[in-house]
């Protein structure tokens, strides 16, 4: 089954055609386990052309919380480890024919719910009067897909925006994301907001759909982010201190109005260590029935705390 991991766990591509991970060593109440989540070959083909091989980080979202049209590994919303993205295993040329131009191909094998299937996708990305525009289009899952996407500002707002065109079970389904951010200055120290809009054609209309959209292939396969098909994502991040943040992030269902809240602090323990602490509250209708399934996207959300220590050497 292809997907990330999720909650507090490192995530992981599951999928992926090399075989990287193994067990150290189990125990009665212990496993102890490790994975090579980066491991590939980087060739220079002459100019600025390169290939790369083996299990690398792709990454096409030009939005910052719900991105739709990143045809690999979407972040999932309630993950605080978002800046660790987990590597895909493919083949990958990057051309870049000017200073603000590129040009990337990745073929990717997947082993998904329906079986072995091929994913080659060719991007584009240039500027044209003062914004990024990215173009994408090929073979996503066996199936054609293509999307465009804008980033560029109105006034002191930043935009970004992207939407796929994909076929699915001989239907056309429609999936984009629009949002805006602005630094503020607030007491002297910066102020950070992000608002985003998506509309998911996977997603469910309502709660009682909710049940067949996790049993749905784009979910299994881990391209959801969320489950309803209209969704509001608004964070907050404040700089209290040069080394003390705070931030707050709520996701709210269009569809059945539950919200996913999640928020913590930062403190930047050295140069190369930081420490964390935050939480996860689901708020809704909290029902889970075995034959109507959920009563709300975010009400059976468990409610989560917890502390992390990264070091990076």
């Amino acid at each position: 089954v292809l997907g990330t991991g999720s909650g507090i766990l490192v995530p992981e591509a599951s999928g992926n055609w090399l075989d990287l991970d193994w067990t150290v060593d189990e125990g009665d109440h212990f496993l102890w386990r490790h994975r090579f989540d980066r491991l590939s070959l980087t060739v220079p083909l002459g100019g600025a052309i390169e290939m790369s091989v083996g299990r690398q980080v792709v990454s096409w979202a030009s939005t910052f919380i719900l991105t739709p049209a990143d045809p690999f590994t979407p972040f999932d919303p309630a993950d605080p480890f978002r800046e660790y993205r987990a590597g895909v295993d493919a083949v990958r040329f990057q051309a870049y024919p000017g200073p603000f131009s590129e040009i990337d191909v990745v073929v990717r094998p997947v082993s998904t719910v329906d079986g072995d299937q091929m994913t080659a996708l060719a991007r584009g990305k240039m500027t044209w009067r003062s914004w990024d525009v990215g173009v994408w289009g090929g073979v996503l899952f066996d199936e054609p897909a293509g999307a465009l996407s804008l980033v560029g500002a109105l006034g002191p707002w930043a935009v970004r925006s992207e939407v796929a065109v994909r076929s699915e079970a001989d239907e056309v389904i429609v999936r984009g994301t629009v949002g805006v951010d602005r630094l503020f200055s607030v007491g002297g120290r910066d102020l950070y907001l992000v608002a985003e809009y998506q509309h998911d054609g996977f997603g469910a209309a309502s709660s009682e759909d909710l049940f067949e959209v996790v049993m749905s292939d784009p979910f299994l396969r881990g391209e959801l982010q969320v489950l309803s098909r209209d969704v509001l994502a608004v964070q907050a991040s404040y700089q209290i201190h040069p080394l003390w943040g705070v931030d707050l992030l709520t996701i709210t269902s269009l569809v059945d109005g539950s919200v996913l809240l999640s928020g913590g602090g930062s403190w930047s323990v050295g140069s190369n260590s930081s420490l964390r602490g935050g939480f996860f509250i689901g708020i809704g209708d909290d029902a889970v029935d075995p034959d109507a399934g959920f009563g709300s996207e975010f009400g059976a959300q468990p409610n989560v705390g917890y502390v992390s220590i990264s070091h990076f050497f």
